[in-house]
């Protein structure tokens, strides 16, 4: 089941139509059909195949959308008329030009840029507002952190918080955290994803199923923070305008905006949580 607002991506290799399979049931609100760095070279064809096979019908209104990382222009040009595709998510994407190109060739489908490289980051907003089909913008740490010889997980924090400003800017969603890729230190995305919503993150994408409990936790909003928002909503409805709150918070028009989107967010929840 799939809720208003995604908090989970799960990737898989598109070449394992057996796992992608499984993934629809995995509780996860978007699957992520990988074409590029999950499969190897010789089974590239064989992967696009197998999700030509997936997406030639429409996807059930209780199933988790398929987003598809492509690989190259044939996946794109194979992919984009399908009617079970959600979205085309574009590798190494450096340039607004490129964004343009894959839009001429898919016309109508939703896209997310993935910004992997220091020229990428650069070009952040550009690439973000580039064309309307562009719907959300990512990262991609792995390359990143290669492209910049960053050792230390702290050093792509300007990189974060430059595409969650340029997501912002662009109108979009806010943009989900890249992959945690230890799949057994659970503590430890735990905590890189209290890191990142703190950064302005919302959601993650996982590569296992056991990260999916732990990423949905972290950025649910807890039970305090929705007494909290729920305080200021009513306290606002009472009073317009700028205003004390009896324990010192002080609220305006922001931070009700702000207490808002956090009671939508939880609402959101399939469980009711």
């Amino acid at each position: 089941m799939t809720t208003e607002t995604p908090l989970t991506w799960l990737y898989v290799p598109g070449d394992r139509p057996d796992v992608v399979r499984k993934a629809r049931d995995s509780g996860a609100d978007v699957v992520i059909v990988d074409l590029e760095d999950a499969v190897a070279p010789d089974r590239k064809e064989y992967a696009r195949s197998a999700a030509v096979e997936l997406l030639s019908e429409p996807a059930s209104p209780t199933a988790a959308p398929v987003h598809v990382r492509v690989n190259d222009e044939a996946d794109v040009l194979t992919l984009a008329g399908l009617p079970g595709l959600a979205e085309l998510r574009l590798p190494k994407i450096t340039h607004a030009a490129s964004v343009h190109h894959i839009a001429a060739l898919a016309p109508g489908v939703a896209l997310c840029p993935l910004l992997e490289s220091a020229l990428g980051i650069e070009h952040a907003y550009s690439v973000a507002s580039a064309h309307p089909q562009v719907r959300s913008i990512a990262l991609g740490e792995a390359d990143l952190r290669a492209d910049l010889g960053v050792r230390d997980d702290a050093g792509l924090d300007w990189s974060r918080s430059r595409v969650v400003v340029a997501a912002r800017a662009a109108g979009l969603a806010p943009p989900a955290q890249s992959v945690f890729p230890d799949v057994l230190d659970l503590d430890g995305l735990w905590a890189s994803c209290v890191r990142g919503r703190a950064l302005g993150f919302l959601g993650r994408a996982a590569i296992h199923p056991r990260q999916l409990p732990v990423i949905e936790r972290a950025f649910r909003p807890t039970a305090q923070e929705v007494e909290a928002a729920q305080e200021i909503v009513e306290a606002a409805r009472v009073e317009a305008g700028a205003l004390a709150l009896p324990d010192g918070r002080f609220v305006d028009a922001a931070v009700v905006a702000q207490a808002h989107r956090t009671l939508a967010l939880a609402e959101s929840s399939p469980s009711g949580d």
